[in-house]
């Protein structure tokens, strides 16, 4: 016996709709493009534009922790206060550089000031300038190295250390006074993790 084959159910009779016109036509496909082009256009490029400025961002910051000596500009706020070296305004000829391990952080700083801006710097570290000692290079050969730093020109230097217990960081200090009006000074500030 053969089966018999559904069959398809005849329309309502209710009223048909009629045909579809072309502007109606034109109109439906530009929204389904619209939609299309929203649901999936716009999360794509929000990718695209997040991936670049990720990349981007590690480009950045690659560069900056892969420096070696010093970089003109100001250390950040966060570098000045962890390490204590409270840069004076007005101040210019600015450099640093930050280098960190397991053992030991240091922060390299050279600026010029006035006379009144090394007081006050000093005074924010907790000395003052009768504390700091002719003649005295108190920053290593080895941090002279590192920064580029050589204290053999013409000058009058001077220098100290500034002890603090951990984790307090521990200043070397080296001023020259060659022109008093507008002393350099040079600071190696070192913390302890």
């Amino acid at each position: 016996m053969i089966a018999s084959l559904p069959h398809q159910a005849a329309p309502p009779d209710g009223p048909r709709r009629p045909p579809e016109t072309p502007g109606h036509k034109a109109r439906r496909r530009t929204l389904t493009l619209l939609i299309i082009v929203l649901l999936i256009g716009v999360p794509a490029g929000y990718l695209v534009i997040s991936a670049n400025q990720s990349r981007n961002s590690g480009k950045d910051k690659e560069s900056k922790y892969s420096a070696t000596g010093l970089a003109e500009g100001w250390p950040s706020k966060v570098q000045r206060r962890l390490y204590q070296v409270p840069v004076p305004h007005p101040a210019d000829r600015i450099a640093y550089y930050e280098t960190n391990n397991w053992k030991t952080s240091r922060l390299y700083v050279q600026f010029r000031t006035n006379s009144a801006g090394l007081d006050s710097f000093l005074e924010g570290m907790g000395v003052n300038q009768d504390d700091l000692k002719k003649g005295d290079i108190s920053i290593s050969t080895r941090d002279q190295k590192i920064t580029g730093w050589k204290f053999t020109g013409p000058g009058a230097w001077s220098g100290l250390t500034h002890t603090q217990k951990n984790p307090a960081p521990t200043q070397d200090v080296v001023v020259n006074t060659a022109d008093p009006n507008y002393p350099m000074i040079y600071v190696v500030s070192r913390t302890v993790p």
